[in-house]
């Protein structure tokens, strides 16, 4: 398990790049499942996530209640969400383009917010990981605030109160 902690801030305060990343052995080489040939169940996700986006054995996109992230109630940029990718992880332009035989699932709170990164060397075992950090982040078992160089306190209240709500 590694820290990729950099400290940068974004234009807004936010940390860019402020999350963990933490590196998975999975061990299953050469097996159907272990060369992504499995689909993302939405079943296995934790309450409130959503299937946004799913490509054929590929990258996969989940998202916490867009019911409410919709501008009224909830800033849409503000959207968690978690990418499932076998891209790039470096910084380059187009890097995330170039598929790597790592897939990471990669926990954001806004476009510019990591929260928290994991690596693992195969999708089926990267699957469980989309479901594992779902349930980790609506159990309450994320700082999701640690994320931020300077904390939104109103709005990270009031995502409190709508993960306490995530049963709806």
């Amino acid at each position: 398990m590694t820290d990729d902690s950099d400290g940068q801030a974004a234009a807004d305060g936010t940390e860019v790049g402020g999350g963990s990343e933490r590196a998975v052995d999975a061990g299953s080489e050469g097996t159907p499942e272990a060369t992504g040939d499995t689909a993302l169940d939405a079943d296995v996700l934790a309450e409130g996530w959503r299937l946004w986006n799913e490509e054929p054995n590929g990258r996969a996109i989940v998202v916490f209640r867009p019911d409410v992230f919709d501008a009224d109630r909830f800033p849409a940029p503000c959207l968690p969400t978690v990418y499932l990718t076998n891209g790039s992880r470096r910084a380059r332009p187009g890097s995330g383009q170039r598929q790597t035989d790592q897939w990471h699932v990669t926990l954001f709170l806004e476009p510019e917010v990591e929260v928290e990164s994991t690596t693992f060397d195969d999708r089926t075992n990267a699957l469980e990981g989309v479901s594992d950090v779902t349930e980790r982040f609506v159990g309450g078992a994320i700082d999701y605030r640690g994320a931020y160089q300077v904390p939104r306190e109103s709005y990270l209240d009031e995502l409190d109160d709508l993960i306490g709500d995530s049963t709806i």
